[in-house]
């Protein structure tokens, strides 16, 4: 029998396949979360799909997403980026990589994790919600917006109210699938790991 799957990962194999294991799965695994910020800043204004089908890539251009590796990213090397066509070949998003990973640090090291950070504004709980018709969903929420104005103000470019909150989704701080969605009840099995 066909699993119900949220209307969005319905008609294709990459985001069903992303849908299926891990989009709103609580992550609590730093890299992952750094990971999932980066993707999710250079997707402003472009689709999912296009991350998604460029994500190896982009693990091989930046490292995998080892923040310590690039936040010391010179010059020559934020050029060579901009020569990689497997990536987006955006600029700003590149320089905006190098920054934020300077700034998750600084709050990696404030906080014993950036974990602790991200998941203060759900109060350290994935928020459950129950949405019967994906167009209802919205785009960003209260929490989005104080974690998009906290992370600008600890340094961070790129983290506007509506990425954070596809942020929030994809690392399951909010559980947006449908609740006819079969994923729905599965990534409330998580728990948060201290």
């Amino acid at each position: 029998m066909e699993k119900t799957r949220c209307p969005w990962a319905a008609n294709n194999e990459w985001n069903q396949i992303y849908h299926d294991t891990e989009w709103g799965v609580p992550l609590h695994d730093d890299t992952k979360l750094f990971e999932f910020l980066i993707l999710d800043a250079f997707q402003a204004g472009l689709s999912w799909l296009t991350i998604l089908k460029k994500r190896e890539n982009f693990r091989k251009a930046f490292d995998n997403f080892d923040a310590n590796i690039i936040a010391t990213y010179s010059e020559d090397k934020i050029q060579e980026l901009m020569q990689d066509s497997g990536i987006i070949r955006n600029q700003l998003k590149i320089r905006a990589t190098v920054i934020n990973a300077q700034a998750f640090l600084r709050l990696q090291k404030e906080y014993g994790s950036f974990d602790k950070y991200i998941w203060q504004f759900t109060n350290h709980q994935p928020i459950v919600n129950k949405w019967h018709d994906h167009t209802h969903v919205p785009v960003s929420t209260k929490e989005s917006d104080t974690m998009s104005k906290s992370l600008k103000m600890d340094g961070f470019k790129f983290v506007g109210t509506t990425i954070c909150y596809a942020f929030m989704q994809a690392v399951g701080m909010m559980n947006d699938h449908t609740v006819s969605c079969f994923r729905y009840n599965e990534v409330q099995q998580y728990t948060h790991q201290d």
